[in-house]
């Protein structure tokens, strides 16, 4: 059986209490995969950091000079987990046969990685790792993330359930990945879009090793609500309908109050008209805002801005192919350096 280039792909950002544990862990678990002939010796992990302002990228850089297995991706700047995520994976595609995302709080169980390597050697070019239970998450989490999955598959969109971005992906399937143009990238939907061969790998989910969440309760809900409008125009079709109600509903009332007023019965209602005024001026603010949101994602897609910019990449520079094509270009450059001295002797 023909080993597998792996690299395992790790969002970082301010991750300085528990980056060198996960880095100790993954080490020795490649080291591992290596030794049993699962991956090929050729395999690594690559750290992204996503422009942190504590000690994360001092820590990775470190680390991949003490470590064989271990290199860096330094962006210019935050671009978010996402993207920092595709920065990683594309990054790592052109040197590996399958690419492993997992977040840097190990809350993910490692272990089931030779699952993955498994599967994907049966022919599943997609592995998704998904949680079993959520019996370690507060009611409120519980709650709101069963909710979210429910609301997405009501609106059509094809989410695996439970599933975040602990996954497996083949270099085939990085490379559809890839054809995804668009600004707001929401991977969750995007993936299962591709639709190769693929399986799921069940486990549970750990507490975190150390630190604190990237992901508050502010971002949690940022991030679903812009899975749902990159996804779906179902809640503009729902302020339509709620338009269209609004408008006949006064069309009704509107008649029981001419009715009233052939009869002489008639009162001043202040009350209820300013009622009526703040309700209509509500939905109608909301509807702005909602068709607002999806006409700044088309604006942010008419601009074609790069997703993020790759500041230091230690990764690159330590493949054989890049130094081949770097030590190629030294030797031209060389030629061209002695060309042009003798030119200028004559």
């Amino acid at each position: 059986m023909i080993e597998p280039i792996l690299t395992i792909v790790v969002p970082c950002y301010n991750e300085e209490e528990v980056l060198p544990e996960t880095i100790f862990e993954l080490n020795n678990l490649l080291i591992d995969l290596v030794n049993e002939r699962l991956v090929s010796n050729r395999s690594r992990l690559l750290f992204v950091d996503d422009g942190s302002k504590d000690e994360t990228w001092q820590i990775i850089y470190k680390e991949g000079l003490r470590k064989e297995h271990v290199h860096g991706l330094k962006l210019s700047r935050n671009v978010g987990h996402q993207n920092a995520l595709l920065a990683g994976v594309f990054t790592a595609k052109d040197y590996s046969d399958c690419v492993i995302s997992i977040d840097a709080d190990l809350q993910d169980d490692i272990q089931v990685i030779r699952e993955f390597i498994q599967k994907f050697t049966e022919g599943n070019e997609i592995v998704y790792g998904v949680r079993k239970c959520r019996e370690t998450d507060t009611f409120f989490k519980r709650f709101t993330a069963q909710g979210f999955y429910k609301l997405m598959s009501k609106m059509g969109v094809d989410l695996v359930y439970n599933h975040a971005d602990f996954r497996l992906m083949s270099r085939r399937a990085i490379s559809e990945l890839e054809r995804y143009r668009e600004a707001n990238l929401f991977l969750r939907g995007i993936v299962p879009l591709i639709g190769f061969q693929s399986t799921k790998v069940f486990y549970d989910r750990k507490i975190r090793k150390a630190g604190q969440t990237k992901y508050p309760l502010k971002k949690m809900l940022a991030f679903a609500f812009d899975g749902i409008t990159s996804f779906s125009v179902t809640p503009i079709r729902a302020v339509l309908l709620i338009g269209l109600v609004s408008f006949f509903v006064s069309l009704m009332f509107g008649g029981y109050f001419l009715t009233l007023k052939f009869f002489g019965e008639t009162q001043t209602g202040w009350t209820s008209l300013i009622t009526s005024i703040w309700l209509i001026g509500g939905l109608q603010l909301i509807a702005i805002g909602l068709i607002g949101e999806y006409v700044g994602k088309i604006y942010k897609e008419s601009k074609h801005r790069p997703k993020y910019s790759i500041d230091i990449d230690t990764f690159s520079l330590a493949m054989p192919g890049h130094l081949k094509k770097k030590a190629k270009l030294e030797e031209e450059l060389f030629l061209f350096n002695q060309l042009k001295d003798a030119s200028e002797r004559k």
